[in-house]
């Protein structure tokens, strides 16, 4: 394997054309007080040589990173890739790099990309939580005593004045279940996400209170934990409920790729969607107005997320630490498609 080529410094360009350092910074920098000749001799060399400017340490030299770090769980999917393209387009905007990490859903990788941000002197941290952070949030606590901005969106940690942007995941779900029971459901499941998490949480809650102001009975037996957040998960899930209840007639799922498995099994058992049991669930990936039928679903509005997220960070940048929001909630779109609808409504559905 051919050794990495040692980048051309300030210095090299100095030492071949026996001038100062400064004198070669200030030529690069089309300096008035430096002769046209000697920038056009820097030039040459530093072309030659394929010299690049160092921005970072420029930056620094500044106070300024110009850098700003994003912490997210996967880029697996819809939702956090298109988060990461809002970020990105603020962001670049706005003149700042972007610098992401996975954690993997894993509380150690996180401390560690935490770190990593740390020591790339970035000017604040987007994070969206790991399925593994629960009570540990000292890593949080760091990046606040290092005085960078810090802002979570979507999945946010129980960390007392934390700047987040979530999406209203309790009206998200209670939309969605009451769609369910105007459409004549009465016996309704529900696949539920880990409950630390205040995403998944909050469906769950919203959930329980749609049935609750429909007059409906909650029963435990038809929350269903999913084991993970899979295709498969949604399989094991949907057959769970079809065995312990032949009364059910509808699903809201906290997750969309699961909710792709039980449509699986419903197929395969000959039951039809959504006469026999309508399907609902989180969130608008783009596959899921591809399935048959197409599904009705809750839009997270990810790139608005990022977008805003960004822009939040940029307040605590201007106004300071001392600037404490509260968090920044969007509202959810529910997008109806024929998964859920009456038999006698499904031609009435605008295609999206």
């Amino acid at each position: 394997m051919a050794a990495k080529k040692q980048q051309t410094s300030i210095r090299d360009l100095a030492q071949q054309l026996n001038l100062s350092i400064s004198t070669v910074s200030r030529a690069l920098a089309d300096h008035r007080d430096i002769s046209e000749a000697t920038k056009q001799r820097v030039r040459q060399l530093a072309q030659e040589l394929s010299y690049r400017p160092n921005q970072l340490a420029a930056a620094l030299r500044k106070g300024h990173s110009k850098t700003l770090g994003v912490i997210v769980p996967h880029i697996k999917g819809y939702f956090f890739p298109a988060v990461m393209n809002g970020i990105e387009k603020v962001a670049t905007c706005e003149g700042f790099n972007v610098m992401m990490c996975q954690s993997n859903e894993d509380l150690h990788r996180e401390q560690r990309n935490v770190e990593t941000l740390i020591d790339a002197q970035v000017e604040g941290i987007l994070i969206s939580v790991s399925a593994t952070t629960h009570l540990d949030v000292q890593h949080f606590e760091q990046v606040r005593r290092q005085g960078i901005p810090l802002v979570f969106f979507d999945r946010v940690p129980e960390l007392p004045q934390s700047m987040a942007v979530i999406l209203d995941d309790f009206q998200g779900a209670f939309q969605a279940v009451s769609h369910l029971i105007a459409q004549g459901c009465t016996h309704i499941a529900h696949m539920a996400g880990p409950q630390h998490l205040n995403t998944t949480r909050n469906r769950y809650l919203g959930y329980r209170e749609a049935l609750r102001a429909h007059g409906l009975a909650y029963e435990e037996h038809w929350n269903y934990s999913l084991p993970a957040l899979t295709h498969e998960a949604g399989r094991l899930g949907m057959q769970h409920l079809l065995a312990l209840d032949s009364s059910l007639d509808a699903v809201f799922a906290a997750y969309a790729i699961p909710t792709v498995g039980a449509l699986e099994v419903l197929r395969e058992q000959s039951m039809r969607v959504p006469q026999d049991i309508a399907l609902a669930c989180f969130s608008n990936d783009p596959f899921t107005a591809m399935t048959q039928p197409q599904l009705t679903v809750i839009d997270q509005r990810p790139e608005q997320m990022g977008e805003t997220a960004v822009r939040l960070f940029l307040q605590l940048l201007k106004r300071g630490p001392v600037y404490t929001p509260p968090h920044l909630i969007l509202k959810p779109e529910l997008v109806i498609r024929n998964s859920s609808l009456h038999r006698s409504q499904e031609s009435m559905v605008p295609m999206r």
